[in-house]
């Protein structure tokens, strides 16, 4: 009898679980599992945290499914305590990219453009290189946001470069936003490969996908966002890499003062996390 994986419809999820299930040895069966995200047009914001996930998790505790693939950035920082993340892969790359009508990026953005994300760091960040623009609610899959950019209803969007790679969709260098100018969300451009805390022998085999410094990267992402609440209404960008065996973590909130910054570093991804967590709960200094 095969794997099956717990997976959530649209064709980036798709293309994600297959991420995993092409390292697996031995059958794998997709079950594609219809969350609370995927079943409104509601706000995100208004949805709170978990909805591409939880049915899902739901699924994996209930032995429908063995294993779960996740984006991770959509897997609360409180987890589960049956399910344990048993691998996550090596990152692609964390970058947002910029969708213009023009393709240009940045600098085709016209003024006072409107812009669909449904994210609070993006909309937050994006103000800040662009201001005057009208960050505006937007829902859908991929090629359903760039078929609103293209027919008119938006001026542009934000997607992640990791979605548009996975799903072999070229970008062009000008429309990608440098981690400073957009920092990606804690764990962006990560995959979650859970199962159930009891099957070891399954755990056993899942670690075989798991990268040793992204886990360490991303360890540091979600224990920050945690200490500062774990809401995804906050406008948080953190991206963190080992280097020279240490963990360096950057980290940017945007406030309504302006945009706060810290970087920390060590060994210990907990601890460099806490390190970073009370420079961003001061005010931001003019």
């Amino acid at each position: 009898m095969g794997i099956v994986i717990g997976t959530r419809g649209s064709a980036l999820a798709l293309a994600q679980a297959r991420i995993v299930a092409d390292r697996l040895d031995g059958p794998v069966e997709l079950r594609v599992i219809r969350t609370a995200g995927d079943a409104t047009a509601a706000p995100l914001s208004a949805l709170g945290d978990g909805v591409f996930v939880d049915a899902i998790e739901r699924a994996l505790a209930n032995g429908e499914v063995d294993v779960a693939v996740h984006s991770l950035k959509d897997l609360p920082t409180a987890e589960r305590e049956d399910l344990v993340i048993a691998a996550i892969p090596e990152r692609e790359d964390p970058r947002d990219v910029l969708i213009t009508r023009e393709r240009g990026g940045l600098a085709s953005l016209p003024p006072n453009a409107v812009v669909g994300t449904s994210s609070p760091r993006r909309a937050a960040f994006l103000r800040a290189l662009a201001p005057g623009i009208t960050a505006r609610e937007i829902r859908g899959n991929v090629e359903t946001r760039l078929r609103k950019v293209r027919d008119g209803s938006y001026d542009a969007t934000v997607l992640a470069l990791a979605g548009l790679r996975r799903l072999a969709l070229a970008v062009d260098d000008a429309e990608i936003l440098t981690l400073a100018q957009c920092p990606p969300a804690p764990g962006q451009g990560a995959l979650a490969v859970q199962c159930r805390r009891g099957d070891a022998a399954l755990a056993t085999t899942l670690a075989r996908l798991d990268h040793a410094p992204t886990r360490r990267a991303v360890t540091a992402e979600r224990a920050l966002l945690r200490a500062l609440g774990a809401s995804c209404a906050l406008a948080l960008g953190a991206h963190a890499r080992v280097a020279g065996g240490e963990i360096v973590l950057d980290a940017a909130l945007a406030t309504d003062e302006g945009v706060i910054r810290a970087t920390a570093r060590g060994t210990d991804p907990l601890e460099v996390a806490a390190r970073v967590a009370p420079s961003l709960r001061e005010p931001a200094r003019a």
